[in-house]
């Protein structure tokens, strides 16, 4: 398989790297030390067509397929990890499960402006007690008015005139920025999966949701993870995608194709460390020589770059999967599990080249590796990642 990038693929990613060059990693270590969301840099990767990029142009996306998407979303999480998950929960969550599972009304008023950057989406997912075992959520949508509930001869669907949904999230990336949240919740608690939906969620027109807070995490920052809450908040019906009761199988589509962004996230970071670790190995000298002279660091850095060149060929082997309409289960969950793995090591080593001076704040690589944690963890844990290969091959 030949996974040369094309000429336009190259182009966007260089051009999404000279951006990120010049704007994203000049602000990185402020955006770390701040937590602060940069809105601004958002409205310039609008402009850019950054916010949409694998949707198609008439929603206001860039038409990118999924292999030029990924390796822009490395270049972006290269220059901070948190500007990647931004990106990342936005597009590869948000905007993907309105334009795959949202009528022809709905991508036009809701996915049109978030592809084109005009709002932030985000996906509302996990909750305090249903992380990996999204099942077990306690959140609730109940159907009032019209038909909730009946259905007659005459053919009436029995859709309902609106929902009241309660309960709560957590851990929701950009979930207190966000001008659309694709929220699931159970239209029939006593189904499990089956009985959950998803719904499109306006936090500035839906009297009932709630803000709680964000998190103060070890890493990823300038991506507020917020905690929500929803009391008695009641959407109109036309605001459910799809049908009831298929939120648990959306959901799970859409994080498979979340897994591989994530994998390129991985990279993107793995890559900056790389890079800072071969620049400082050349420059410092111990013992009248620079270490990069040293074997023990030069197989360091062999194996850095060894693990992630492997990790970038998983992300296309999926991308590939993916644009040809095939079965790629196993092959994006192996690319996030491998890729996540590798950035944690790959961070590590960086560290451990940089000597006492990459355990301080001094230096970015502290910072690449406080961020690649992460990954181990949000849209399936290494654990449950796992899990699901183990399902395929049996």
């Amino acid at each position: 398989m030949d996974f040369a990038l094309t000429q336009e693929q190259r182009q966007i990613r260089d051009m999404v790297a000279e951006f990120v060059d010049d704007e994203v990693v000049p602000r990185a270590a402020e955006i770390d030390e701040t937590d602060e969301f940069p809105r601004d840099l958002i409205d310039e990767m609008a402009d850019l067509g950054l916010m949409g990029m694998p949707i198609p142009e008439e929603y206001g996306g860039a038409g990118l397929d999924y292999h030029a998407y990924p390796e822009a979303l490395v270049e972006i999480s290269r220059g901070s990890g948190g500007l990647g998950t931004v990106v990342a929960a936005h597009v590869s969550l948000a905007c993907n499960m309105i334009y795959e599972f949202g009528d022809d009304a709905q991508r036009e008023e809701y996915l049109v402006p978030l592809a084109e950057g005009r709002e932030i989406g985000a996906f509302a997912l996990s909750e305090a007690g249903a992380g990996s075992d999204v099942p077990a959520m306690e959140t609730t949508a109940e159907p009032v008015g019209g038909d909730a509930g009946e259905s007659d001869a005459a053919g009436d669907d029995g859709d309902p005139d609106a929902y009241v949904i309660d309960g709560g999230k957590l851990w929701i990336s950009n979930g207190s920025v966000a001008d659309t949240v694709v929220l699931f919740a159970k239209t029939d608690p006593e189904a499990g999966g089956k009985g959950i939906s998803a719904f499109v969620v306006r936090p500035e027109e839906d009297d009932g949701f709630h803000v709680e807070g964000t998190e103060h995490k070890l890493g990823d920052k300038g991506c507020p993870t917020a905690e929500l809450r929803f009391d008695e908040m009641e959407i109109p019906a036309d605001r459910r995608l799809g049908e009831e009761g298929a939120g648990f199988v959306q959901a799970l589509k859409t994080l498979n194709g979340g897994r591989i962004t994530i994998a390129a996230r991985s990279i993107g970071l793995a890559e900056a460390a790389l890079g800072d670790a071969l620049e400082y190995a050349q420059d410092r000298e111990q013992f009248d020589r620079p270490i990069s002279e040293f074997q023990a660091i030069q197989h360091k850095l062999a194996d850095m770059d060894t693990k992630i060149q492997a990790a970038r060929y998983l992300m296309h082997a999926a991308a590939d999967r993916k644009t040809r309409s095939d079965r790629y289960v196993k092959e994006a969950a192996q690319a996030k599990l491998f890729a996540s793995e590798m950035a944690r090591e790959v961070c590590n080593e960086a560290i451990q080249i940089h000597g006492g001076y990459g355990y301080t704040t001094d230096f970015a690589v502290e910072r690449y590796y406080r961020d690649a944690k992460l990954n181990e963890i949000y849209e399936g844990t290494s654990e449950v990642l796992r899990n699901t290969i183990a399902d395929e091959l049996l």
